[in-house]
């Protein structure tokens, strides 16, 4: 369900109003199909316990085809040729009034539906007896499951065109069901059309664009007609009485009579037609605004950023960490909102641990643990105090005499992030994005859309209207990613940080490039000569220091000559005491006495690990080149942390220390280095640890700063993905008009200069 409908689940009332261009053909003729399609919707809603009131044109239009042709068959050939005077619309509705409610009379009864004629006047609701007696009878057959029809009573209003007049009642049906809505506590107007809502211009123009949900504030950027082909109605009335009812609190949405289910699909949540709701300003994204504008949007405000002298975005960094702390109370306050709802949904403990911004374990970096705001605004600080990253000289060469070619640092463009759960991930990102020059879209988790929503709000009303708050933009819904994917042209890179189904599909919707970041199986290799005070030391930090990070260590690999260590033990019991589940491969369930795992590639973000006996050394590579994670494709990999924890083990005498110190060095550059096919798996590896554990492998800890990501990537950016993954190149050309002239006369020094 699309979240701008989700107020559909409270509707049991509700007002249909169909027009003319729906009852009836291009030619004028009844368009039975159509209306059959109606009755079959309207009586599957009964069926549901909706209350069901219809308001139905086509009275005029069905009345003047019918006195057409019996005009027709009383003239004579002269009556004929003379000039044909236009039939009287109130002699037109007097007669077709019979045949609408007739044929509405045939369609219900063939799908035992009973239905009831109400025609009225401007003038009746003058009286307030009237409007009292009009509530009463639709409550009585609504209470029967009858279906009310009314209609403007056209054969004897008093009312002249314009029919808009000053009595400020109804003019049209379009304005009567608004009337209707108000007037008998409907829960929704749905208003149906021969096109499938309100466009930003003429439907039939290629550029014209349905809007979704309709914002006064852009309704001077929206042109159509006036008029109906047939009816007194067209878009403009629908539009004013949409928003004088969602302006009272009725929602409306304004769709196509032309399908089948439209009504269902409404009432199921659906995004179909064009919704008008009291609350639609505050739900502004992107579907609003448009993929391509809030893209375009966000580019623009970009290079004025880039623009700026370094000391101008530095600052506007330190305005974004003063704006977090001023509004703390505000940021806590809807985060613990999410944190209730996601708890209240069944969501588990790791998810929740992620949502979580409050006081945790003290860190100055960007970290995956629960923090503090005022963290989160100490290392913006810290990320403002970093060298410039833009325009920086990376190389400078001397191509001939007088002609200088510098290669500098240029940022990507405009970013797409896709990320889940962590709402600190949206402070990590958009600082990021400030620090690089980039514009930036942001999607987060639903589960965090109070916090992502407030902390986008802060850190927008942070940048000067000389950039521009559109510079980040926050994508509120799913449903909205694909048009973005679509803006190859205007999108520079898309990071997806969720699921490998995540990357996958972002993967296979776009030709964007993709800078994936899929699941983590972090392992740990204890080597028979490892240390095995520092090994608890390191395993238990990989497990236990924060489970729910991607870094976390989540299979133990163990030599066989360890497995009956007493050390072994004494690490396995403390991780049992600090609440870790253990899970075994074929070997350590035996051995260890463990319930063996279901699969060895499995990312728990818990308390929990699987452990398993192997050979040696080289049997732990092949152990994590068969189970781990390989894909190749462009720009999407795999990644691994690894980490190998040898020592020298004893005070042999020289000659023996020298021996097992040589063969150490070799079994370590072995895991590393090694070009063989066992170790293809390392080689692809995004970060290998010696003796440190796996939870060091973040970008603040990194020294950059903070981190948009973890690329599993072989190309551009790895592993921890700060400021320098988000930049590209530029080459700056420097000559005193020098010319190729087919190289006659240069002669290229292609000599490296100093920085």
């Amino acid at each position: 369900m699309d979240p701008t409908r989700a107020f559909v689940k409270n509707v049991r009332r509700l007002v249909v109003k169909v027009g003319t261009a729906v009852v009836t053909r291009g030619d004028g003729r009844l368009a039975l199909g159509r209306l059959g399609a109606l009755c079959e919707q309207l009586k599957e809603l009964i069926s549901q316990d909706y209350e069901v009131i219809l308001v139905s044109s086509g009275a005029v239009g069905l009345g003047r085809q019918r006195l057409k042709y019996r005009k027709l068959v009383n003239s004579s050939l002269a009556d004929l040729q003379k000039p044909q005077n236009e039939l009287d619309g109130k002699a037109c509705a007097a007669v077709g009034q019979s045949s609408l409610m007739a044929l509405y009379d045939v369609l219900f009864s063939q799908l035992d539906v009973t239905s009831s004629q109400l025609l009225v006047t401007d003038n009746d609701f003058r009286n307030e007896d009237f409007r009292k007696q009009l509530s009463e009878t639709v409550q009585s057959l609504l209470s029967l499951k009858v279906i009310p029809l009314f209609n403007e009573n056209d054969a004897i209003s008093t009312r002249r065109a314009p029919y808009e007049d000053s009595s400020g009642i109804f003019w049209d049906n379009d304005s009567l069901a608004g009337l209707l809505a108000l007037e008998l506590k409907a829960d929704l107007l749905v208003l149906l059309s021969d096109v499938d809502g309100l466009y930003s211009g003429p439907p039939n123009e290629p550029n014209s664009k349905l809007i979704h949900t309709y914002l006064k504030e852009k309704q001077s950027e929206i042109t159509f007609g006036d008029k109906s082909r047939l009816g007194r109605g067209g878009m403009t009335a629908k539009v004013n009485a949409a928003v004088c009812a969602a302006s009272a609190g009725i929602p409306v949405v304004i769709t196509s009579g032309y399908a089948t289910d439209n009504i269902l699909k409404v009432l199921e949540g659906e995004r179909v037609g064009t919704l008008f709701h009291e609350d639609a300003h505050l739900w502004i994204s992107v579907k609003e605004v448009g993929a391509r504008q809030m893209a375009v949007a966000a580019r623009e405000c970009s290079r004025r950023l880039q623009a700026l002298q370094p000391q101008a975005r530095r600052k506007i960094l330190l305005d974004v960490a003063d704006a977090l702390e001023a509004n703390e109370s505000l940021i806590k306050a809807e985060n613990e909102a999410d944190i209730a709802a996601a708890q209240e949904a069944g969501y588990g403990k790791s998810l929740i641990s992620r949502l979580a911004l409050k006081p945790g374990k003290a860190s100055t970096f960007f970290c995956y643990c629960s923090l503090q705001i005022s963290s989160l605004a100490k290392s913006i600080r810290v990320l403002s105090d970093m060298e410039e990253p833009i325009g920086r000289i990376l190389k400078r060469t001397e191509l001939a005499d007088g002609l200088v070619l510098e290669k500098t640092s240029s940022p990507l463009g405009v970013l797409l992030i896709v990320f889940e759960s962590r709402p600190d991930a949206l402070v990590q990102i958009a600082s990021l994005a400030i620090r690089s020059g980039n514009g930036l879209l942001l999607k987060g988790g639903k589960e965090a859309k109070r916090s992502n929503a407030i902390l986008h709000k802060v850190i927008t009303s942070a940048i000067p209207d000389t950039v521009g708050e559109k510079l980040i933009g926050l994508v509120t819904s799913r449903e909205e990613i694909p048009d973005l994917l679509k803006l190859d042209d205007v999108i520079d890179l898309v990071i997806p940080r969720g699921s490998n189904k995540l990357v996958s599909e972002i993967k296979a919707s776009t030709k964007i490039p993709v800078l994936g970041h899929a699941d983590g199986i972090c392992h740990v290799y204890l080597d028979k000569s490892a240390d095995m005070e520092m090994a608890a030391h390191i395993v238990l930090d990989a497990k236990i220091d924060y489970p729910a990070a991607c870094n976390a260590m989540e299979t133990l690999l163990v030599h066989k000559d360890l497995s009956s260590n007493p050390k072994l033990t004494e690490i396995i019991v403390e991780l049992q005491r600090e609440g870790v589940k253990l899970f075994g491969g074929p070997r350590a369930s035996n051995l260890l006495n463990i319930p063996e795992t279901h699969s060895f590639h499995h990312e728990y973000n818990s308390l929990a690990c699987t452990i398993e006996i192997v050979d040696d050394v080289h049997a732990a590579i092949n152990h994590i080149h068969q189970h781990g994670r390989h894909v190749i494709i462009s720009l999407t990999s795999f990644y691994f942390f690894f980490m190998l924890i040898q020592i020298a083990l004893s005070q042999k005498i020289m000659k023996l220390l020298k021996y097992f110190y040589i063969k150490l060095i070799e079994r370590h550059e072995y895991f590393i280095w090694q070009q063989s096919v066992k170790s293809l798996t390392c080689q692809f590896s995004a970060a290998v640890f010696h003796n440190a554990s796996t939870r060091f492998c973040d970008g603040a800890r990194f020294g950059l700063g903070a981190e948009v990501g973890i690329s599993t990537s072989r190309i551009h950016a790895r592993g921890p993905v700060g400021v320098e993954g988000l930049l590209t190149t530029r080459w700056i050309l420097k000559g005193s008009g020098q010319v190729v002239d087919g190289d006659n006369g240069v002669i290229y020094s292609h000599k490296d200069l100093p920085l």
